[in-house]
């Protein structure tokens, strides 16, 4: 699927001729936005608090703001500026997308470390077994999992899917037990099973570009907030609300 950059969108925008006038909208702009007479890949449109303007949500995962009628685009991030100060309302659309789209991921196509007792608290985690921060990260899940943190690895081979990391990350999720193989490929042991199963390694690099992933370990809270890089156990047990408990 062509993917519109936001140079392109900010240049160029028509709009088909609405064939439903009985749509709101949101469901005319879903329907019939499009560029240089090409049909934009809408995801989803929604009101926002200005009176005539509305989120635009591409399958791409970007976003911007367009009039009702689809004739002139703004590019940018959205505030409130609120008694508490500026609230960044597109971040806060962003983080509500991408939990969404995480919470779609089925619990048997994660990879989870969760602990003994019942967690206070779960992160899922874009990783790659060739990345050495993912590494430390991964040494670290124990003590997480004492915290009370529960981890769910969603796969993001950094080099695409025909890096060596995508074929061994396949390996893990084919393995009879994922997380053992999980931990021996990051602690660099080869391993010897298939790679050939059916798994999600593909779909799930694809989520991690929707939803924003550049790099690993790229850590989504609960609330959605994506957190780059290594994070320290007591920073992330802070993050996530669970110092003072």
């Amino acid at each position: 699927m062509r993917r519109y950059s936001m140079f392109t969108l900010a240049l160029a925008a028509t709009l088909l001729p609405f064939t439903a006038m009985a749509q709101s909208v949101p469901e005319q702009l879903t329907d019939s936005l499009s560029v240089n007479g090409q049909a934009m890949p809408v995801e989803g449109v929604t009101e926002t608090p200005l009176d005539g303007i509305y989120q635009v949500r591409l399958t791409s995962g970007e976003s911007f703001y367009s009039n009702a009628d689809g004739s002139h685009f703004v590019v940018g991030d959205l505030y409130e500026n609120s008694d508490n100060g500026l609230v960044n309302l597109t971040e806060q659309a962003r983080n509500q997308a991408r939990i969404a789209s995480i919470d779609a991921v089925p619990q048997s196509e994660r990879v989870i470390f969760r602990g003994v007792d019942e967690p206070k608290a779960t992160v899922a985690i874009f990783t790659d077994t060739s990345c050495p921060y993912c590494s430390r990260l991964h040494k670290t899940v124990p003590e997480l999992n004492e915290r009370g943190i529960a981890v769910h690895y969603l796969a993001f081979p950094r080099g695409g899917m025909q890096s060596e990391a995508a074929r061994v990350m396949q390996q893990v999720w084919c393995a009879d037990n994922p997380t053992e193989a999980m931990t021996a490929a990051k602690q660099g042991e080869a391993l010897s099973g298939s790679a050939s199963c059916d798994n999600p390694v593909a779909s799930q690099y694809d989520l991690g570009l929707q939803v924003g992933v550049e790099g690993t370990p790229a850590i989504i809270l609960p609330d959605g907030e994506m957190v780059p890089g290594f994070v320290p156990p007591e920073r992330l047990t802070a993050l996530l609300g669970l110092d003072d408990e």
